[in-house]
């Protein structure tokens, strides 16, 4: 796997435009995926930490584990971890600013328990961990690297390991025609906009390519979670943070990358709402 270099460049794209851009609409954990409302009455932040609550949940996590974050993002799964589950955590990400961000959040950290983010990617992490969790990095691998991932995590975990992968996952033509979902002209375009100007490279999968290439890997797939209204939800509110937000949106960035910013939150909400696109909870373990 020597030859799979991250995609710092293309990720970079994205969560390095500004962190105080993004403070503008995320809540103030900076959990950057869908939320969890398990309750109507939830605020945005009550919300992530469900949705973190939930993922950590399913990791079967014990005091004295080393969690693996794989895309690890501002750092909230791995504070909640140490917080909650006395494990020791080890975040990955491309991005210069969440590095900077997460290594700050960790420098003062009361307990015995250890910390540490890096900036890397999974293609050369090779230290054995307890279990990965992954939280809204997947969209990022690419089909052609979903064998090698899996096979990486297979030797990273130990007999009884776990793992929790959150994506977003989308549907051809074909499925979404017999799901009863109409594709029109303005939902290629949407696509082709967020290929190309928000998620640089990136590749948002099938649900089936991910069970697949998982269980090829050797893992069973214990669970399947789907979380659409959830995401619906929480890029509603996104938008109306940013739309609130205009002139420090534009004073920070400009007047182009607020409009980008609404279309893609906007155009995503209503496509989660359509059935267009979904996203799961992939609950994995290692057999035997």
């Amino acid at each position: 796997m020597s030859e799979l270099k991250p995609f710092f460049k293309q990720v970079q794209s994205h969560y390095d435009l500004d962190d105080d851009f993004f403070r503008l609409f995320l809540d103030p954990s900076m959990t950057y995926s869908c939320a969890y409302f398990e309750r109507e009455d939830m605020t945005l932040e009550q919300a992530q930490l469900a949705k973190v609550d939930l993922s950590l949940s399913k990791c079967d996590l014990h005091p004295g584990m080393t969690l693996l974050d794989i895309g690890c993002g501002w750092g909230s799964t791995m504070l909640r971890a140490l917080e909650k589950y006395d494990v020791n955590v080890i975040g990955l990400t491309l991005s210069d600013n969440q590095y900077r961000h997460v290594t700050q959040l960790l420098s003062d950290l009361p307990g015995s328990r250890t910390a540490e983010v890096r900036l890397q990617g999974w293609e050369e992490f090779n230290e054995p961990v307890d279990r990965i969790i992954s939280i809204g990095a997947f969209e990022h691998f690419r089909r052609r690297r979903y064998e090698a991932f899996f096979d990486k995590c297979q030797d990273l975990l130990p007999p009884d390991g776990r793992m929790l992968l959150h994506s977003i996952v989308c549907y051809g033509r074909g499925t979404l025609e017999k799901m009863g979902v109409p594709v029109t002209e303005d939902d290629v375009r949407f696509a082709i906009f967020i290929a190309r100007e928000i998620f640089r490279y990136g590749q948002i999968p099938e649900p089936e390519w991910v069970t697949t290439a998982a269980e090829r890997a050797g893992f069973r797939v214990d669970r399947i979670q789907p979380l659409q209204s959830h995401y619906a939800r929480t890029l509603d509110l996104w938008a109306a943070a940013l739309a609130a937000r205009h002139d420090d949106a534009v004073q920070i960035a400009s007047e182009e990358i607020y409009q980008r910013y609404m279309k893609y939150l906007t155009g995503c909400a209503d496509r989660f709402r359509s059935g267009h696109v979904d996203v799961m909870q992939f609950s994995l373990s290692k057999q035997g």
